[in-house]
């Protein structure tokens, strides 16, 4: 699920922490290139000015540092995350069910065709 500034996922990986830090590096990149090629200079400005100062490795900081990854130890867990991500821009007023923000899997669920497909068999 997508929002203006985060987003919520449920992945599974063998090294989830480098998968992670991978999609974070490529998508990071996707997206300043794109606003490079654009001319978003409004925009580029405010990710250079928000980049930590110790990264000289870089001009740009799309994404924040860190993760927040929590293991999923059984279904029940998993339907409880499901529903708090599902529910996150109801919360927030973006609509009065989850299945009305259309950056959510919450349709995919009900069988509905979302923006992505969706592993929905657990």
């Amino acid at each position: 699920m997508i929002l203006e500034n985060h987003l919520h996922c449920i992945l599974q990986s063998l090294d989830l922490e480098k998968q992670v830090k991978n999609w974070k590096s490529y998508t990071a990149r996707q997206v300043i290139d794109y606003l490079r090629a654009r001319n978003s200079t409004q925009l580029l400005a405010k990710l250079a000015y928000y980049k930590k100062g110790y990264k000289t490795d870089r001009e740009y900081q799309l994404w924040e540092e860190g993760s927040h990854p929590q293991w999923i130890q059984n279904e029940a867990m998993l339907v409880e995350k499901l529903e708090y991500i599902h529910n996150n821009p109801v919360k927030r007023g973006y609509g009065d069910q989850p299945e009305h923000w259309r950056y959510s899997s919450a349709r995919n669920y009900p069988g509905r065709a979302g923006l992505i497909p969706v592993y929905t068999e657990w």
